[in-house]
């Protein structure tokens, strides 16, 4: 496993200010993807800005988890979409 590839979760905790439970009721939340590796817990750098994003609603909007859950699943139905509408411009450029 190469080190910067990885984020270690005590690592981003100290630095932001959460806890280490509340990483894992993330993962447990299917919010953001955690592993292990030596007893000791990572995420991936992609999982970094969707970890952020989850800090500042849970922080500063005072969002509670279902909450962050929900804005999650209607953020990535509307990136979805986007994609869909995309393909279909695309697609009626052809006919224009």
């Amino acid at each position: 496993m190469e080190r910067y590839q990885y984020i270690e979760v005590k690592e981003f905790c100290m630095g932001h200010g959460v806890t280490t439970r509340f990483m894992r009721e993330l993962h447990e939340f299917g919010l953001i993807e955690i592993f292990q590796k030596n007893n000791v817990q990572y995420f991936s750098n992609e999982e970094l800005a969707k970890a952020e994003k989850i800090i500042r609603l849970y922080s500063d909007l005072d969002i509670n988890l279902e909450g962050i859950e929900v804005i999650h699943d209607l953020l990535e139905r509307i990136e979805h979409m986007q994609g869909e509408i995309i393909a279909l411009r695309n697609k009626l450029r052809v006919y224009e």
